[in-house]
């Protein structure tokens, strides 16, 4: 399935959802969750959240936290700063952890609209399950992810993937079943 068409799947099941809707479009790496957010707010000028702004800080990455499935994001740090204002329908701002310079980055401010998608990995993670009125699991080929990955992050970037974080995603889509238990399972092109 194209991301057009997988935009067009994904908002003919928000119509018919209460709103306001907090939607939450998880999966594989390179399978194009950041593109299918990108159309949906491109299309209704709804809120995008990216789960990459709630990856772990160097001091909470210890061997019992990424031993957890799904453990690598700060889930409670998404759930107070972000989940829990937009399920009052209040406006709230958050700050964004950039993996790259370990640090925060200036502050984002949302206001509460119809539809909210958090995108990423471990965006269906248990702690989070809850605040989501509709989850979406994007797969790909395991060779047309390798090809992604290369292409947008470079060869040596494909090496980390394919040691560390592609396992890590594995381990949690399998012991959690997050496909299973997701409302759309979307097979990306």
């Amino acid at each position: 399935m194209t991301a057009q068409m997988a935009a067009a799947a994904v908002l003919e099941r928000v119509e018919c959802l209460p709103k306001p809707l907090i939607a939450a479009i998880d999966g594989r790496c390179g399978a194009g969750k950041t593109t299918l957010a990108e159309l949906l707010h491109e299309r209704t000028g709804c809120n995008v959240i990216h789960a990459d702004s709630f990856f772990l800080r160097p001091e909470q990455r210890t061997a019992e936290r990424l031993s957890t499935p799904g453990g690598n994001i700060d889930s409670e740090r998404l759930a107070v700063e972000v989940l829990e204002p937009l399920s009052r329908g209040e406006a709230f701002s958050y700050r964004p952890f950039d993996c790259k310079t370990m640090s925060f980055s200036e502050p984002i401010t949302v206001h509460p609209s119809a539809l909210t998608i958090v995108e990423g990995s471990y965006s269906c993670c248990p702690a989070l399950w809850e605040y989501y009125g509709l989850r979406v699991f994007l797969t790909v080929d395991p060779l047309e992810q390798l090809r992604r990955i290369e292409l947008r992050s470079g060869t040596e970037a494909l090496k980390v993937f394919r040691e560390r974080w592609i396992p890590l995603e594995e381990r949690y889509f399998s012991e959690l079943k997050v496909a299973e238990r997701c409302g759309m399972v979307l097979e990306m092109l």
